[in-house]
């Protein structure tokens, strides 16, 4: 956080003089930036300092471990490799000695040969027995930054704990004393108001509270903490002309009315959703996120109520209502399950599918609850009171979702937009028919080949027509074994009952939210001499039951690979599953795939093998090939209208899972039911309310939303404070627990958040509540005293210097240019994107819409603190280096920016002074006018007279505004 205690009453450029060497005046600005104190200073306390100072600081490789080294295994490691922790494998990473020494392993770094150390290969996951992290492999750089660290000698300054040091290890708060935490007791409201609250602290403290703002400067506080956006001349002026004393309550009305409100707000969120447009793997685009990000545009809008926006984000698929709108609205905001980074290419699905539920369990916990969840995957948190019983009964909620699309390369799931009951019917057709002619087109494939087709191949499902369920997706009584022995076959394999259990044994073959319609049922399976001859399946459709005998000694009549078990009606809310048991089998019995193929009038259904066709046969074959192609694919451009949405699916529901030993996927133990953080608010009472038919994301998110959740409501007025004022009253917006910091003002957060459930979850009424509190619009000002006492401005005795993001430095440049877009809405990637690698962001639309693109994000992004897109951000990083100052100096975006200024501003004021124009450039920057000793050197530096300027040199002048903090910092 910036240093508020050196901020200043009267802003003013700290361009001193206009030299003509405009880049020399860059680095005096930066270096200006710097003196303010932008960023905090990592130290150590004098006893952290004892026995792990650092050894010969100024070195290079000292640094780096520093920076690079220390952060992460703090961040990754420590948790499970630490002296005051716990030794997980025998391997210590707190210190030099701790990795020298190793673990059960062996020693787990060879300074000097990355490639021969444990610990790197455990990081890089270059051995899959090996794989450190446990919940997902570190980012490129990060893992770069290893290796370069151990090939440079693993520089490790940190020194072992004295031998004759008493432990300190910490053990996790237990359940039953959760209350001891002050998070986790019940909010007490406050009659007191927030100035009240306040003025209290600061007179406990010993200090005075600073002045109000001037008029300017807060408006201009305002408009960018409301709108994310520089305060426009009109919005100025309407300001200072309005003597009423309801002139600022009126100017707070308008921006919170405004769309502009909406999308600033939406933007903060999102840093907490980690939202992305596209996946880190392969530069994967994410073609639907879009919707999920106007989701939080027109909800902030709206004035949605927050409690109702966790119930849409968690399982708004779940509950669809009479308004397609509102349900419309309810499925496209749980993309946020599905904006993960995962990697899709693990070949491990279930430990792919464990990684993947465990990155929703902890942004979950650490966007609405402040918690970090994922720390109890492996063992019981180590600090907080979530064992890891109650981390898998939530993950069990998710193992009864689909959160992927398995192949070789996992896929994430898009789903067809609920619409008008009119709209659906014709697409519901299309979609029929388009499955019908692509049945069709495969048997007339199979008859123009004239064989069944190839006897080695593997079928992908993605490729079949109609609805297909794999082994994979089956449910089963009895052991079954996977093989992939005998080809041809559907998917990963097939199974079978291994000739035994006659009897006992049984699959359920039961697709969800099959259509209804007229369906040929067929059943895959692979043919061998030692198969059953008299299989039972047993299709279940509408109102009966049908027993088709299956002789499996039999190559498949269909393609070789399917038989027909006929055709039968299904109806939506009806039975449609198929059953194949081995009772009274007299061989062995396969499961591969049943597929459930719509019938028209149009459509032939196959009753068996053919024989050879003729060539009058092939000729009519072709022909019907050549019709059928050129229909569906007219069908299929039609239907590729259809909006779709990113989401997650309902699976078959698990009423509970096993715990996984030491977080290990493929190592089970004892067993929990479904059900939430019991520590936390009313847990058990919505776990009880789980049914057996569905996941339990409904009760998640009722659990979490319910308002005598301690947590919810804290955490979301814990937030909006921090937006508006620079920091939380929580400084750790993102945890809440015992390791967490306390709030400054305890009794004022438990104020905002009663505040926050008795205006209705109002996000408006909150930030409205704040904004025209006295603490909100106090100036920024020195103060020897107040810095002695209170050098981070906690008791907000003081107005605080904020840093703008860098999505609104890039706006207000696009608004001093005049070439910002305010288009609302709808997707940005360029048409045709298959990938993110070096995308070239060229639209001047307001940053929101800009698309965040994992591997490629737009121009000054990385270089001024964007969020990290893979994980939730409660509060963005601040630094100040020197590729700030030399990208405010040649960057091509900034210099084109200034130019396009330059030209606006010499056309909007020609024939009128130079003064006139630097005035108008100055309110357009600075939202104030110059004083007298800055307009005499802006009037040198553009070369006095009275002709106008020339364009490039007013460019280096605004250029130069552009870099200065008044323009990047709001007082």
């Amino acid at each position: 956080m910036p240093d508020r205690s050196r901020s200043v009453c009267q802003p003013r450029v700290l361009l001193v003089t206009l030299m003509p060497n405009l880049g020399y005046a860059m680095m005096v600005c930066v270096a200006s930036v710097a003196s303010i104190g932008v960023g905090p200073v990592v130290s150590s306390s004098a006893g952290e300092q004892d026995e792990s100072s650092l050894i010969d600081a100024d070195t290079d490789d000292v640094r780096w471990f520093e920076n690079k080294i220390r952060p992460a295994l703090v961040e990754h490691c420590l948790e499970c490799h630490s002296s005051e922790t716990e030794a997980s494998g025998g391997l210590l990473l707190d210190s030099r000695d701790g990795w020298l020494a190793g673990g059960d392993l062996g020693p787990a770094i060879v300074p000097g040969d990355a490639a021969a150390s444990r610990l790197f290969t455990a990081i890089a996951y270059d051995d899959p027995a090996l794989e450190m992290p446990p919940r997902g492999k570190l980012d490129d750089a990060t893992i770069d930054a290893f290796r370069r660290w151990i090939d440079n000698g693993a520089v490790d300054p940190r020194q072992p704990a004295r031998q004759d040091a008493p432990p300190e290890r910490q053990t996790g708060l237990p359940v039953d004393r959760a209350g001891e935490h002050w998070a986790y007791r019940p909010i007490v409201p406050s009659t007191a108001s927030i100035d009240a609250l306040i003025d209290r602290r600061i007179e406990q403290s010993g200090l005075s509270a600073a002045p109000p703002a001037e008029p300017r400067a807060l408006v201009r506080r305002l408009v960018f903490d409301l709108h994310g956006l520089p305060p426009s001349q009109q919005t100025i002026d309407r300001y200072l002309a309005d003597p009423s004393p309801m002139a600022y309550d009126r100017l707070v009305d308008r921006l919170l009315a405004s769309p502009r409100f909406a999308q600033h707000m939406a933007r903060r969120w999102m840093d907490v959703v980690r939202y992305a447009e596209s996946i880190t793997l392969r530069g994967f685009i994410l073609p639907q996120a879009w919707r999920y990000r106007d989701y939080l545009v027109t909800s902030f809008a709206n004035d949605r109520p927050f409690d109702q926006m966790i119930r849409d984000q968690i399982a708004g698929d779940l509950l669809a209502c009479d308004d397609i709108v509102e349900t419309q609205q309810r499925a496209i905001a749980t993309g946020f399950l599905a904006l993960g980074n995962s990697n899709l290419e693990d070949q491990d699905k279930t430990k792919l599918e464990f990684d993947h539920l465990d990155e929703q369990l902890e942004t979950i916990g650490r966007a609405f609850l402040a918690q970090t969840i994922g720390c109890a995957r492996c063992h019981d948190h180590k600090f907080d009171p979530i064992p890891t019983r109650d981390y898998y009964a939530l993950a069990a909620i998710f193992r009864s979702t689909t959160p992927l699309e398995h192949a070789n390369l996992s896929k994430w799931i898009e789903k067809p937009l609920p619409l008008d009951p009119a709209t659906e019917t014709h697409f519901r057709a299309l979609q029929s028919r388009a499955d019908a002619l692509a049945a069709e087109l495969k048997t007339l494939q199979s008859l123009e080949k004239g064989t069944p087709g190839d006897r080695n191949r593997i079928v992908s499902v993605d490729g079949l027509p109609g609805v297909v369920m794999d082994d994979a997706d089956a449910s089963y009584v009895g052991d079954w074994t996977e093989s992939t022995f005998v080809k041809p076959y559907v998917g990963g394999g097939y199974r079978h009952d291994g000739t035994e259990g006659q009897g006992s044994k049984s699959v359920t073959f039961d697709p969800a939210d099959l259509p209804t319609g007229r369906y040929e049922v067929r059943l895959s399976y692979t043919s061998h001499a030692n198969r059953a001859t008299n299989v039972a399946v047993k299709v279940f459709s509408a109102n009966e039951s049908t027993t088709v005998r299956v002789n499996q000694r039999r190559r498949p009549p269909i393609d070789g690979l399917w038989v027909s078990l006929g055709v039968f009606p299904f109806e939506k809310e009806g039975q449609s599953f198929v059953i194949v048991s081995n009772d009274a089998a007299d061989g062995c019995v396969i499961v591969d795939a049943v597929q459930f193929l719509p019938v028209t009038d149009q459509t032939s259904t196959a009753k068996g093998s053919v024989d050879a066709p003729t060539a009058a046969d092939l000729k009519a074959i072709a022909q019907r090939h050549e019709t059928l192609t050129a229909e569906l694919k007219r069908l299929q451009s039609e239907l590729n209208q259809r909006p779709m949405y990113l989401t997650i699916s309902e699976s078959e529901p698990r009423q509970e899972i096993a715990i996984r030993v030491r977080g290990n996927v493929h190592q089970p133990g004892d067993t929990v039911r479904r059900g939430f953080l019991t520590a936390i608010g009313p847990a058990q009472l919505h776990a009880d309310r789980i049914g057996s038919d569905e996941s339990g994301r409904v009760q998640l998110a009722q659990w979490i939303a319910d308002p005598t959740n301690p947590l919810t409501a804290r955490v979301y007025a814990n937030r909006v404070w921090s937006w508006l004022m620079g920091e939380g009253l929580v400084a750790t917006e993102n945890n809440f627990g015992t390791t967490g910091q306390s709030p400054s003002h305890p009794e004022l957060l438990d104020h905002l958040a009663a505040g926050l459930i008795d205006h209705g979850w109002s996000t408006k009424s909150l930030v409205r509540r704040i904004v025209r509190s006295d603490a909100y619009r106090r100036a920024a000002c020195d103060d020897a005293q107040r810095i002695a006492i209170d050098p981070n401005n906690r008791l907000c005795a003081s107005g605080s210097v904020k840093r703008i993001p860098v999505e609104a430095l890039r706006d207000a440049m696009l608004c001093v240019s005049g070439e910002i877009d305010h288009r609302i809405g709808g997707s940005s990637i360029r048409p045709g994107t298959r990938s993110d690698y070096d995308y070239r962001h060229d639209s001047n639309r307001r940053s929101l819409y800009l698309p965040v693109f994992r591997n490629s994000l737009p121009p000054l992004f990385d270089l001024f603190d964007f969020a990290d897109s893979s994980v939730s951000v409660g509060q963005r990083a601040q630094s100040t280096v020197a590729p700030q100052s030399l990208a405010m100096m040649n960057h091509p975006w900034i210099i084109g920016r200034a130019r396009q200024a330059a030209k606006r501003l010499l056309h909007e004021s020609a024939g009128q002074p130079t003064e006139s124009m630097i005035g108008r450039l100055y309110v357009a920057c600075f939202s104030r006018s110059p004083d007298a000793e800055e307009m005499q050197l802006c009037l040198e530096f553009l070369g006095g007279g009275d002709a106008p300027p020339s364009e490039d040199r007013l460019a280096d002048l605004i250029q130069s505004l552009f870099a200065s903090i008044d323009f990047r910092y709001l007082e």
